[in-house]
């Protein structure tokens, strides 16, 4: 059920209804109902049902995993607290070591089973594609044969989003859920199970479970908030990929300046695909009454790479620094790697080293976590490799900017965002062309076939494009920029809002007026699913 499809509006508008109009205790029940209704239609085609099983054996192991864990906590503190006079300290300290290894015992086990099934459903082909190549560099015409696993939607967000709780339960942050039906709400939520946001419990408790009354304010702002991400991905996005996919679709015949006008074309289509669904997944919460939170702030206003993912796909950031990047670079083996590396190496080396070997793993998952091909995880290393060149060079900037007084000044800042910009496109290329060589190929034809007289006079209308498209999109994005600039200095939607219900209305009105007159749906087009939809 594509977001961008009559049947999901449809769907939408029958549970606004169901959910004000029936009594308001029921509301999380309504919820849940329609999450696995939605989730169940996505694998109604034959031979695919057996799909919808992986998110309920995600959540019945997570849910017991917890419970047991709690469970194996409250014995451990109501033990001490009952023999607290007779347990002197070292056996106290051995009954809770103990007890912690059984509740590690359990984590670990349900981290295995779920970040099993994730790997398998959606790497083993990759495994086997490499197995083959290594076959066949040694002569052999024997090859592995793949298989044909049906991938369940968002597995790798509903996955990451339970671990994550989990893991939270695990650290004693808070206390696991008790109502099993309650738990399976926050993991099958159905607007972020396309393509996110990656929520902690902690954030969306306070709201999901609890009684919501109509408020038009509200309701209007979550309208609002999803007509806003149509309007990127009907209007921008659908009518950008087009022109995307010609350029990338045949590399033989656009080169050159080609290549950075793709480059261009798919940051921008990017963007308004991905912000897009997240709009209409935040919107979708807002009129339900659920909080959820941002994940995006303006990436494309950046000063740095490091910066850049500090705004870009945020929840999953935050996701890598909180439960990977954090316990592997303070784990046994890398304090021991330090302490050995600064005895031997130095402590320059020693102090960073270990640092360094977490932020590559981070970047290496990070990398495959889109997808399970060679071009994803060298696009993750180079995130990586161009973060630490530039913590390398700190020093260097630092004496520049001392000799240099351009630190803080308009054009500077300007220089920083472009610089920024330019070598995510450069990046994104791997995400384009899919091949690696290719990528590499096509990125040095910027440089060596000058083609861009060629392609101003006719190369922009071969590429199904016309002069009207070119025109939507210029003013699409002028509209995009716009409300990010304002968005520097607060909530637009507050401020909109904040007038009478009129302007409301208004606003509402005119965005769906551009989305129907201008969503690029017509002949020539296909209402496509979301880039992320696949992850």
């Amino acid at each position: 059920m594509l977001f961008t499809s009559y049947t999901f509006i449809a769907f939408l508008i029958i549970l606004f209804l169901v959910y004000y109009l029936l009594p308001h205790k029921w509301q999380w029940v309504i919820t849940l109902c329609a999450g696995l209704f939605f989730y169940a239609y996505a694998f109604k085609d034959p031979g695919k049902q057996f799909g919808f099983f992986f998110i309920i054996i995600t959540i019945i192991t997570t849910y017991l995993s917890a419970r047991l864990i709690d469970r194996n906590l409250k014995i451990q503190q109501e033990y001490v607290k009952t023999n607290k006079e007779t347990l002197d300290r070292d056996v106290k300290k051995a009954y809770k070591e103990k007890m912690r290894k059984k509740r590690l015992l359990i984590l670990t086990g349900c981290l295995v089973l779920n970040f099993g099934i994730l790997a398998v459903l959606k790497y083993t082909n990759f495994a086997i594609s490499n197995v083959n190549g290594v076959i066949k560099l040694f002569g052999s015409e024997a090859a592995v044969g793949s298989v044909d696993f049906v991938l369940p939607l968002g597995i790798s967000f509903y996955t990451f989003q339970s671990m994550g709780y989990l893991i939270d339960v695990y650290r004693g942050k808070y206390e696991s859920v008790r109502n099993p039906f309650k738990f399976a709400l926050f993991v099958s939520f159905f607007p972020q199970l396309i393509q996110g946001p990656i929520s902690r419990y902690d954030d969306m408790a306070d709201s999901l479970f609890v009684p919501h009354s109509f408020d038009f304010t509200r309701v209007s702002r979550g309208i609002e908030r999803i007509l806003w991400g149509y309007f990127k991905k009907v209007v921008i996005a659908d009518r950008m990929l087009v022109g995307v996919k010609e350029i990338i679709g045949a590399p033989d015949t656009y080169f050159g300046f080609y290549v950075f006008l793709g480059a261009i074309f798919y940051a921008l289509e990017l963007y308004a695909d991905f912000t897009g669904g997240i709009d209409i997944t935040i919107g979708i919460a807002e009129v339900l009454g659920i909080k959820v939170r941002e994940n995006f702030e303006r990436p494309y206003f950046s000063k740095s790479i490091k910066e850049y993912w500090r705004r870009w796909h945020i929840s999953l950031g935050a996701w890598f620094t909180e439960y990977l990047f954090y316990p592997v670079s303070v784990s046994k083996p890398s304090l021991k790697l330090s302490k050995w590396s600064r005895a031997h190496l130095g402590e320059k080396v020693g102090k960073r080293l270990p640092v360094y070997i977490a932020t590559i793993s981070v970047w290496l998952i990070t990398g495959i976590w889109p997808g399970a091909a060679w071009n994803f995880a060298v696009w993750g290393l180079g995130n990586c490799f161009f973060i630490m060149l530039s913590e390398e060079l700190e020093p260097l900037y630092d004496k520049f900017h001392k000799r240099f007084n351009v630190l803080g000044t308009t054009p500077w800042k300007i220089f920083q965002i472009l610089r920024t910009f330019a070598i995510m496109c450069s990046l994104r290329m791997l995400d384009c062309y899919r091949n690696v060589p290719v990528t590499f190929k096509m990125f040095g034809t910027m440089f060596t076939r000058f083609n861009a007289p060629e392609v101003f006079r006719e190369g922009l209308w071969n590429i199904g494009l016309s002069i009207p498209d070119y025109i939507v999109l210029l003013c699409g994005t002028a509209v995009l920029f716009t409300v990010s600039m304002i968005g520097r200095h607060g909530d637009v939607r507050k401020r909109v809002f904040a007038k009478n219900p009129v302007v409301t209305v208004s606003v509402c009105s005119i965005l769906l007026i551009l989305i129907l007159v201008f969503g690029a749906y017509g002949i020539g087009y296909d209402a496509s699913q979301f880039i992320y939809n696949q992850f």
